[in-house]
């Protein structure tokens, strides 16, 4: 390896990697030259560079103590270079820290997992689907991306917090939008709808356009916009406004005895839902039939997916068919 190779590689290297090899090489030096004056003392290379290290540190075990007046020259020498040297070493090394906790705070700073969540838009959702999601999977990496907020403190907020757009590609990198597991986007909801659908819509695409294969959670404010979002990449719509306004309708005609229906979505956080494949055995068998068989397995039957059309609760005596998705629930596991 040439020269020019070596100046190359050592220059594209952080300023704390070259510390190191600085006082590496140093030390080194140190250690070569009083083996040499006094190889009595230092009766191997490597004792001699040990001693180095002990003495720029101001340790000072005494193990090895030169006894000429050139090997106490040395010793000098040492002192007055080595010790000033792994001193600013470590300055370096905690302002670095320091520097790397400030940059995550801010979102400055990339992320380098693989197989994590990324969560677009900070708002009372989010923070809501962040304590679930952290209740029923401690382990799980998170990203957040948000344009608005100026800092997230992770002692707070156990995610990696990246301040940025999330439609730019620029900002998507910094959050390793190529090894994600998941992407969810949520609604501005301090934009107009129109305004905040767009962006969604965008950050869709852009999204789509860094990693072809990953599921995209979009949630959708107005109903004109569905298509468009579908269009561009987005494997799941949310509609929250229709299901706000379902809720707030079951609201207005709830009698006076019966618990809020907030309450009861309340309790299905800690519900898991899933689709199954229909099995074999329940072809042709009836609503009814199934619900007993899922009951005995810890499942609630909800109902069915058919041809793309959601039936729940179709009646007792609601034949089931071969491509049937069965929809239940059940406590997490």
């Amino acid at each position: 390896m040439s020269v020019k190779i070596i100046k190359s590689l050592y220059f594209k290297l952080p300023v704390i990697a070259k510390l190191l090899l600085v006082i590496l090489f140093i030390m080194s030096l140190f250690g070569i030259s009083i083996h040499l004056v006094e190889p009595e003392q230092f009766p191997t290379i490597f004792d001699g560079i040990w001693w180095a290290f002990v003495t720029a540190a101001t340790v000072g075990y005494g193990d090895f103590v030169p006894l000429t007046i050139r090997g106490k020259i040395i010793g000098i020498f040492l002192i007055l270079t080595g010790g000033g040297l792994i001193a600013f070493y470590i300055t370096r090394f905690s302002a670095a820290a320091i520097r790397h906790q400030q940059n995550q705070t801010q979102g400055k700073a990339a992320f380098k997992g693989k197989g994590h969540l990324i969560f677009i838009g900070w708002n009372e959702r989010t923070r809501q689907l962040l304590d679930i999601t952290m209740d029923h999977e401690p382990e799980q990496r998170i990203v957040l991306i948000d344009r608005s907020l100026n800092h997230l403190a992770y002692q707070h907020y156990p995610v990696h917090f990246i301040h940025g757009d999330a439609s730019e590609d620029e900002t998507l990198a910094q959050a390793n939008i190529e090894h994600a597991e998941r992407v969810i986007i949520t609604a501005d909801l301090s934009e107009h709808e129109r305004q905040a659908d767009n962006y969604t819509i965008l950050t869709t695409v852009a999204i789509r356009g860094n990693n072809h294969d990953l599921p995209i959670v979009a949630e959708i404010l107005s109903k004109t916009q569905i298509e468009n979002a579908l269009r561009a990449g987005a494997t799941t719509i949310i509609k929250s406004n229709d299901f706000m306004s379902t809720l707030l309708y079951h609201e207005l005609r709830r009698t006076e005895t019966a618990k809020p229906f907030e309450d009861i979505l309340y309790l299905l956080k800690s519900q898991q839902f899933s689709h199954m494949k229909l099995p074999q055995e329940l072809e042709e068998a009836t609503f009814r039939h199934a619900s007993n068989i899922c009951l005995k397995d810890g499942r609630l039957l909800l109902g069915i997916l058919r041809s793309d059309e959601w039936m729940i609760n179709p009646g007792p005596d609601f034949l089931l068919q071969k491509e049937d998705m069965l929809i239940t629930i059940r406590p997490w596991s």
